[in-house]
């Protein structure tokens, strides 16, 4: 049992730094977008190839009426992180803690 306690708080450890850089890249990318960035920048393409995979399927989800022109799919995603965040690592460590 104690192997599995391990094996969760790791994934919980884990799971919680890939949100965080997550949180960092998608808020990045939202700032940079109010500039007029570059495209052929490599920091802008290394964030556009990184956050669109996130941020596309939400604003395919969001109606045409809904949406005025300004891009509100990086604020549905940083819910979503903080959720993942607050549920499934909280979830995982106290698993982990009553594995031991």
């Amino acid at each position: 049992m104690f192997v599995l306690s391990n094996l969760f708080a790791a994934v919980a450890s884990v799971l919680s730094v890939i949100l965080t850089v997550l949180y960092w890249l998608i808020l990045i990318r939202a700032l940079i977008s109010w500039v007029n960035p570059d495209p052929y920048n490599p920091v802008v393409q290394f964030l556009n190839k990184t956050t669109e995979p996130i941020l596309y399927p939400i604003r395919k989800m969001l109606p045409v009426q809904l949406s005025i022109g300004i891009d509100i799919s990086p604020i549905i995603a940083f819910l979503i992180i903080i959720f993942a965040r607050s549920f499934l690592v909280k979830t995982l460590l106290d698993i982990s803690l009553r594995l031991r």
